[in-house]
């Protein structure tokens, strides 16, 4: 196959992906976080490997701005802090580098956003338990192979099961995500 060829094939999948995509739960989980945002509680948000960029840009979009001048919403990337994970990860193992962080920095009605494209991944399983023991709420962002998170209270999940076609489904959730915010924030104005 062609360099041309195989870049038109993927692009053509991720296309029909992207027209695939569930609204409803978009909406509910945007709908959740002006909540927590409304309430004064935070967002904390953890993934893996392309994941963590994913958490670490998305929060960007938050504390900063997506397209909208407005006010600041508090949001955390796990991911970001070497010095952190590797402390962490070292005494304690990885899979508790963001289920300490949660236990350190979530508060009772905050939200975490776990990214976890299997759905299996144990340092997102940990941190998603410590997240409910603390009286957060949990938002899953997944891929077509993870069925129903039991670990989750809103479950976001990709038609694909192609890592890569899931994460970029998922920036475009995130981004929906920072418009319906910054739309709703624009009508409390």
């Amino acid at each position: 196959m062609s360099a041309k060829n195989a870049v038109k094939e993927y692009i053509e999948k991720a296309k029909i992906l992207l027209t695939e995509m569930e609204v409803d739960s978009v909406a509910e989980i945007t709908e959740e976080l002006n909540r927590c945002f409304g309430d004064g509680k935070k967002i904390l948000v953890c993934g893996n490997g392309g994941s963590a960029s994913d958490a670490s840009h998305f929060v960007g979009e938050l504390a900063g701005r997506f397209r909208r001048d407005r006010e600041a919403i508090a949001a955390i990337a796990l991911t970001v802090d070497p010095a952190v994970i590797t402390a962490i990860a070292n005494d304690y193992g990885y899979e508790n580098v963001f289920s300490r962080q949660v236990e350190a920095l979530g508060r009772e009605g905050d939200v975490l956003i776990a990214i976890t494209t299997s759905g299996e991944s144990p340092n997102i399983l940990k941190a998603a338990e410590t997240a409910r023991e603390s009286g957060l709420r949990v938002i899953a962002f997944t891929s077509a192979q993870c069925e129903n998170p039991n670990w989750a209270d809103l479950h976001w999940k990709s038609h694909s099961v192609a890592t890569s076609h899931t994460q970029e489904q998922i920036l475009v959730a995130f981004h929906a995500i920072c418009y319906g915010l910054e739309e709703i924030l624009a009508e409390k104005e």
